[in-house]
């Protein structure tokens, strides 16, 4: 929470060219009119302009982070008018079981400390056949290596080890795309 409290301000600046990534991420998640979208580790609020306009004036869009400072750029830039902007951990959220219909975790799942459990509620608030899309705007080798780093074996987010998490936790996996432009897993809640 502290690397995120200390960035919040000038989160946005440091990726100021991502929104076409993020409408493309969520044209593929494919939120409708009247649904309910959760942003779960919403930070500053970038895709939620995005998801009210797809869910339009009769959806709900709920932003969920666990940085205060994070929410508060989100408010400041005003898009509490777009979503009703939540401080709560992934890991234990203030909404009923089956109450949305899909979730962007937009590079949710490599900050949390357990990312099973995390998939496991965002499964417990997701109706049956609700969907999931796991997204950032840079693939996986590609942040490596800004970052200076080698891809992990063990990283959450490789195809062969997000599945069967997925498959525990109440997911099915149903796309998968690490390119260097983009990370996107997709993913429909299985019936219960």
């Amino acid at each position: 929470m502290e690397f995120f409290a200390a960035r919040a301000a000038t989160w946005e600046e440091k990726f100021p060219d991502d929104e076409p990534a993020f409408a493309a991420a969520i044209a593929e998640l494919g939120p409708a009119e009247g649904q309910t979208v959760l942003d779960a580790g919403s930070g500053t609020g970038r895709a939620l302009p995005l998801l009210r306009r797809a869910v339009g004036t009769t959806g709900s869009v709920i932003a969920v982070d666990l940085t205060p400072e994070m929410l508060h750029v989100a408010a400041e830039k005003g898009r509490g008018e777009h979503a009703a902007l939540l401080l709560a951990d992934t890991l234990c959220l203030p909404l009923g079981t089956a109450r949305v219909d899909a979730v962007l975790a937009a590079g949710l799942l490599s900050h949390l400390p357990d990312p099973e459990a995390a998939l496991a509620e965002l499964a417990r608030v997701t109706r049956p056949g609700g969907r999931l899309a796991m997204f950032h705007p840079v693939g996986r080798a590609a942040l490596a290596a800004r970052r200076g780093h080698a891809l992990r074996a063990d990283d959450i987010r490789a195809e062969p080890n997000l599945r069967p998490v997925l498959e525990r936790t109440g997911w099915s996996l149903t796309g998968y795309d690490d390119a260097p432009d983009r990370y996107l897993a997709l993913a429909v809640r299985s019936s219960v």
